[in-house]
């Protein structure tokens, strides 16, 4: 690999950082190649991102993106996104479908965590669940007042017949 194409992958990686809400680090080693495309499609269908890159590299931009505080050893898999949670359940179910795929430690809201933080972040709901949650919150009064409506109508029928 050239120094061009080095510092490339550290400016893409520098810029995709900064922008991430997490980033967590695993261990893949002993995968096999359809294990890990199997990642990467459940990843692209939440919007997160999957790379593996040399830990130099990797450190180098995460120090640029001001991220700090773990050190990357070892074989990784970088996996960060947006969304805290989304990004953390995709990882996890991995995991619990691939027992070499182990989470090692993450950066959850550009604090630097480990993997137990990660799982805690998988059990919460999703955007689409809390937004289904909150829609039958808003619509329990109208749902009860339509059937309070109902059973006075039914109530007065039953009186005038």
């Amino acid at each position: 690999m050239t120094k061009t194409q080095k510092a490339e992958i550290i400016e893409t990686l520098t810029g995709e950082f900064k922008d991430a809400q997490t980033v967590i680090f695993c261990d893949y080693k002993g995968l096999s190649v359809s294990e890990l495309e199997s990642l990467r499609n459940s990843a692209r269908e939440k919007e997160v991102k999957v790379q593996v890159t040399k830990n130099s590299l990797a450190t180098i931009a995460l120090k640029a993106a001001e991220l700090e505080g773990i050190v990357l050893n070892d074989t990784n898999i970088l996996v960060w996104g947006d969304d805290s949670v989304a990004t953390s359940k995709v990882v996890s179910e991995f995991a619990k479908g691939n027992e070499k795929f182990v989470i090692k430690s993450a950066y959850v809201d550009r604090e630097a965590t480990d993997a137990a933080k990660v799982e805690a972040f998988a059990q919460l709901p999703g955007r689409e669940e809390l937004l289904g949650m909150l829609a039958a919150t808003w619509m329990a009064p109208v749902a009860n007042f339509t059937i309070g409506l109902n059973a006075l109508k039914e109530k007065k029928e039953e009186e005038a017949a």
